[in-house]
């Protein structure tokens, strides 16, 4: 059983965050405060495997307690952020501080927006509670499947006959990650010189996050990171961070890639999927690609990676003791996607090292 607590200073968000949680299996909820300073209190008698937190609120704000755990007992974290603008960037400093995962709240229909969200709470619940952070002991268990129906990317493009596959001797990287990929991702691009190959990066994150992400690895990186808008080229130097909300694919035009942004079904239970943008690159560059998947709770991009191996792709896979969640490498490696595991201060090198 996962033990939740939920810090909102909304009595509507802890009532219905609660009534959710408590029809899901598996999952608890132990206690409920209006700001930080009251949840230490009840953490002084029970202590939760995972906290549901706001951001803004009186007292102290979820940054600051979210700093004020991390450094006395770290416990995964999920922050509950509103839909705006300065949600977005003050989540991000909350990802740097240690948060695993991001759901969001609008600031109208709340009910309505929970209840639709559920298979994404409780995914995102139950990647939180087996999270490796640091300081924290014992082992856990292996994550509780999610039993919701579950796409492929076949709903969105079709796998191509290799003998498709443009000529072009550009060369692609292509970085899929989930629970705990925003730490990992900024570790691998900030020691990414200007000149590397392009890349382009999934990352599972909501809609109107991934720009405030994509800004704020721009600032620290030497080369360029930018969410991705339809048509941008893959150029080397330069980051193209997939769209929340949206699935990023790869094509190719002439003798050149470009990134295709589109609607769709949510793939492997995701949109962006890491599945969708690893197959367009099977598709588009077979050989030209090296293909890493990284830490994150769930098999999202474990096929597409496979695709891109059987494609000529080089391929990684993050190493289990250094990925905050080992499911999406694990997935991968089941399946023969994988060539080689890394630890993940190692896929830098690797990928300049790459040609």
């Amino acid at each position: 059983m996962i033990k939740v607590m939920i810090v909102d200073d909304s009595a509507v968000v802890r009532q219905v965050l609660a009534e959710q949680l408590g029809k899901m299996s598996g999952i608890q909820v132990i206690a409920t405060a209006r700001d930080p300073l009251f949840a230490l209190k009840e953490m002084e008698r029970q202590w939760p495997d995972v906290i549901i937190l706001d951001i803004e609120m009186p007292r102290m704000d979820g940054v600051t307690f979210l700093r004020k755990i991390m450094a006395e007992r770290p416990t995964p974290v999920i922050i509950c952020s509103t839909l705006t603008d300065k949600g977005a960037e003050v989540t991000m400093q909350a990802m740097s501080a240690g948060a695993v995962d991001i759901i969001t709240k609008p600031k109208m229909g709340l009910k309505g927006f929970l209840q639709e969200s559920n298979t994404r709470l409780a995914d995102a619940i139950k990647g939180a509670a087996h999270a490796r952070l640091s300081r924290m002991s014992g082992a856990r268990s292996a994550p509780t499947p999610v039993t919701s129906a579950k796409l492929s990317a076949d709903e969105v493009l079709a796998r191509a006959p290799r003998s498709s596959i443009g000529g072009t001797t550009d060369k692609v990287v292509a970085i899929g990650t989930s629970t705990g990929g925003t730490q990992a991702l900024e570790r691998v691009l900030t020691r990414l010189p200007r000149t590397v190959t392009g890349i382009v990066v999934v990352q599972h994150m909501p809609e109107q996050f991934t720009a405030a992400f994509a800004n704020r690895l721009d600032s620290i990186c030497q080369v360029r990171v930018k969410e991705a808008e339809n048509g941008d080229r893959v150029i080397p130097g330069q980051v193209l961070i997939a769209n929340g909300g949206k699935h990023m694919l790869m094509r190719i035009s002439g003798a050149q890639y470009r990134v295709e942004i589109k609607d769709g079904p949510l793939v492997s239970r995701h949109r962006p999927s890491v599945d969708v943008l690893f197959r367009s690159v099977a598709n588009a560059a077979g050989a030209n690609a090296l293909g890493i998947i990284m830490t994150g709770m769930g098999d999202d991009g474990a096929r597409g990676l496979k695709e891109m191996r059987d494609a000529g792709a080089r391929t990684l896979g993050q190493d289990e003791p250094s990925c905050v969640v080992y499911g999406m490498p694990k997935e991968a490696m089941k399946l023969g996607a994988v060539e080689r595991e890394l630890p993940l201060d190692k896929i830098p090198e690797a990928i300049i090292g790459w040609h």
